[in-house]
């Protein structure tokens, strides 16, 4: 694991930084070489998503089959292929081309391929590798969003995103081949993929857990999009409300390093409860914001501790559920309506905030919470009652 961790993990920073938080920085100047609203940008980066929800099956069912080594290597020289057609680009056509290849890029080297090729080689001690693994890739907007600012702000955003491929080509590439290089770690008592059950057959209680999920992607995506203008009006200040946001980032860093030194005497499905509970109250807060000045802080403590940890609850809940057979597919099939919902919550939230205001998204947000939370202990029902 000394190799495979900080391998991963550095990929990890740069598949994030370069394919999923670029956007937020260049989407405006990318609207305005190319003449359109930065709306259509943003929308060119949400059909990513639901590419990289529709190829996530596809690309667990190849980890499992041809190792994770290859697959993501594949899916550096994708990211990289993405990226510089969206950098090329003179028509829109070919700009959005550009991202719909980065979401299939997405799903082939992100946290969603990357955890069953981690599995792959970690073994028995997967959950702390996992644990560690999700620490670097807690950093990727903190290391990316400056220095994709200073290249746009220094050259153009044409030159962020060439330098952004040239990453995937000289340190992705050449960590995923180096770092996954190694014997396959097998379940005991495995059968090979050829002979396991049908990639169809869902295990009891998988489609609670992917429902809730997806719920609680949904929270995640339309709270990154639409939490600075929450707290704004809350607070009366932007600058107040974008470094309250900013607790978030180092607070789902922090959340991580607390499941990794304390998370062994608690399991993962124990752990997963607790994260989506919290959550809950976090909307709560969210909905609060107004009420005193400490309750923003509160907010977005509890928030990005508990959004970090559901990073690792996406990845360890499913294998001490189901078991790690067939694994990549497993994730892929949780992935696919969980992308699907963060590329649709931006959206409608805002639609809903045009006519409802923030108290209204606040209140959708904490029902759509508490529906996550609802549906995990369903599945853990149906999972139990199926032994």
């Amino acid at each position: 694991m000394w190799r495979v961790v900080p391998a991963l993990g550095v990929t990890q920073i740069v598949g994030w930084g370069s394919l999923y938080y670029s956007i937020a920085v260049l989407a405006k100047p990318m609207a305005e070489s190319l003449q359109t609203s930065p709306s259509v940008a943003f929308g060119a980066f949400s059909a990513s998503l639901v590419v990289s929800g529709l190829a996530a099956p596809l690309m667990g069912r190849a980890i499992d089959r041809h190792g994770g080594r290859r697959v993501l290597s594949l899916g550096s020289v994708c990211a990289a292929l993405a990226l510089a057609l969206v950098a090329s680009a003179q028509h829109l056509a070919v700009f959005i081309v550009g991202w719909l290849l980065a979401g299939v890029a997405m799903a082939a080297c992100l946290y969603d391929a990357a955890f069953p090729a981690l599995g792959q080689l970690a073994g028995l001690r997967y959950r702390s590798a996992l644990t560690a693994l999700t620490l670097f890739g807690g950093f990727a907007s903190t290391v990316f969003w400056p220095l994709v600012q200073y290249l746009q702000t220094t050259w153009d955003w044409r030159v962020a995103m060439w330098v952004l491929a040239a990453l995937q080509v000289l340190v992705g590439l050449p960590l995923h081949l180096w770092g996954l290089a190694g014997p396959r770690w097998r379940p005991p008592d495995a059968r090979p993929v050829e002979e396991s059950v049908a990639p169809s057959a869902n295990p009891p209680g998988f489609l609670w857990l992917a429902a809730a999920l997806s719920a609680n992607a949904f929270v995640f995506s339309a709270v990154g999009a639409h939490v600075v203008g929450a707290l704004n009006v809350a607070s009366g200040s932007v600058r107040e409300a974008v470094w309250t946001a900013a607790l978030i980032g180092p607070m789902q860093v922090a959340g991580r390093i607390v499941e990794f030194t304390f998370g062994r005497h608690w399991s993962a499905v124990r752990v997963g409860a607790v994260a989506l509970v919290v959550t809950l109250a976090s909307m709560l807060l969210l909905y609060l914001a107004g009420a005193a000045t400490w309750t923003p802080l509160i907010f977005a403590v509890c928030y990005g501790a508990a959004n970090g940890v559901m990073t690792i609850v996406r990845g360890t809940v499913p294998a001490e559920l189901f078991g790690r057979e067939r694994y990549g597919h497993l994730l892929g099939k949780l992935a696919r309506p969980s992308f699907f919902a963060k590329a649709a919550a931006p959206l409608a939230v805002s639609l809903l905030l045009t006519s409802a205001g923030y108290d209204a998204m606040a209140v959708l947000l904490a029902g759509i919470s508490f529906f996550a939370a609802w549906g995990y202990r369903r599945a853990l029902r149906a999972n139990v009652e199926s032994r």
